[in-house]
């Protein structure tokens, strides 16, 4: 992204995802497709043992396959960019060593290299990436905290549909078997993808990134609910039309959520203390991230399981889903109303 200038970073990056996009679409097909491959494609995995015994080994070894395609790939083909190479143990000493010799001071640029260099200017100093204290300004720790309760809820979210789809209607769910289960996480994610390229650069430039992104994080409120109602609609009428406009809604209002993540994107690069730093700060951020991607799926998927059986309430999980919500909500307020404010204050 150093290369694109700052008019027409929302463009970009509303196309950066379409790689995630393509695997959300593909993915769920591959695992409807082929699960139960013995059962419903006898005359060509009928005769396998293997396949009987581990019903779901087809659909798991797909992606992984292609996961070890692509990084043969990436190992055999691709071209370093660095020309010098470093020890990994230096790589991951050297921001400690660095904290320790030089003590900076998050409130500016030039306070964190006054003991390294008393003759530096301030086009020098901005050019310099600073150490991990010195990154951590109340800019990025605000917007990695958005971050990641905005993805802590997207991934418990994208763990807990498939579940509620497939659980029997009695229990709460809709009873749908994995083949349109996965025709409809495609669809879905198909319909995201394609919003997200046409429409996005738009509403950012029109609202906004703080207001796309309060829009998203708002939408996650009638995403919850609608679970409850989809089932009490199913319970009623069974699979009918009301049902089927029901989960419509539903994956339509996660069209919002979707168009948090490019936000996030520009926001945390606004945030980074200088250029040089910017790989330091998405670091931070997907550091983040991915603790929330780690923590969302098991937390929501082992609470959906305890609140199912009997004598517990069937609605602790959306409490919980509900809970991540407004911490969602809370943690966006301290962000600006465009990404531009903060850069332009450096």
């Amino acid at each position: 992204m150093d290369i694109i200038d700052t008019p027409n970073l929302p463009r970009a990056y509303g196309y950066m995802p379409i790689p995630f996009r393509i695997g959300q679409m593909v993915g769920p097909l591959v695992g409807g497709t082929f699960s139960q491959p013995a059962d419903r494609f006898p005359e060509i995995f009928g005769r396998s043992e293997l396949l009987k015994t581990y019903p779901y080994l087809l659909p798991c070894a797909v992606p992984a396959i292609f996961t070890a395609i692509a990084w043969l790939l990436t190992y055999f083909r691709l071209k370093e960019s660095v020309s010098t190479k470093a020890p990994l143990w230096e790589l991951i000493k050297e921001p400690f060593l660095r904290q320790s010799s030089t003590k900076p001071s998050t409130g500016s640029l030039r306070d964190a290299f006054a003991n390294s260099s008393d003759e530096a200017t301030a086009e020098e100093v901005a050019s310099r990436p600073l150490p991990l204290r010195a990154v951590l300004t109340p800019k990025v720790v605000s917007v990695s905290a958005s971050y990641a309760s905005m993805a802590l809820f997207y991934a418990a979210i994208t763990s807990i549909v498939p579940i509620f789809y497939a659980t029997p209607i009695e229990l709460g769910g809709l009873s749908l078997d994995p083949p349109r289960i996965g025709a409809i996480l495609g669809a879905s994610s198909l319909v995201q993808g394609a919003f997200q390229i046409l429409f996005y650069a738009r509403l950012n430039y029109r609202f906004g990134a703080r207001a796309v992104h309060a829009t998203g994080i708002l939408s996650c409120i009638p995403i919850v609910i609608l679970f409850p109602v989809t089932n009490t609609l199913a319970r009623a009428h069974g699979m009918s039309l009301a049902v089927w406009l029901a989960i419509c809604a539903q994956h339509a209002l996660t069209v919002n959520l979707i168009m948090c993540f490019p936000c996030m994107d520009l926001f945390m690069r606004a945030a980074a203390p200088n250029r040089a730093s910017l790989g330091t700060t998405n670091g931070v951020g997907q550091f983040a991230v991915s603790g929330a991607r780690i923590l969302g799926p098991v937390s929501a998927a082992s609470i959906f399981s305890y609140s199912m059986q009997e004598g517990h309430d069937a609605w602790s999980v959306y409490y919980f889903l509900m809970a991540i919500v407004f911490l969602a909500i809370g943690a966006s307020m301290s962000l600006p109303r465009d990404p531009s404010l903060w850069e332009n204050n450096e």
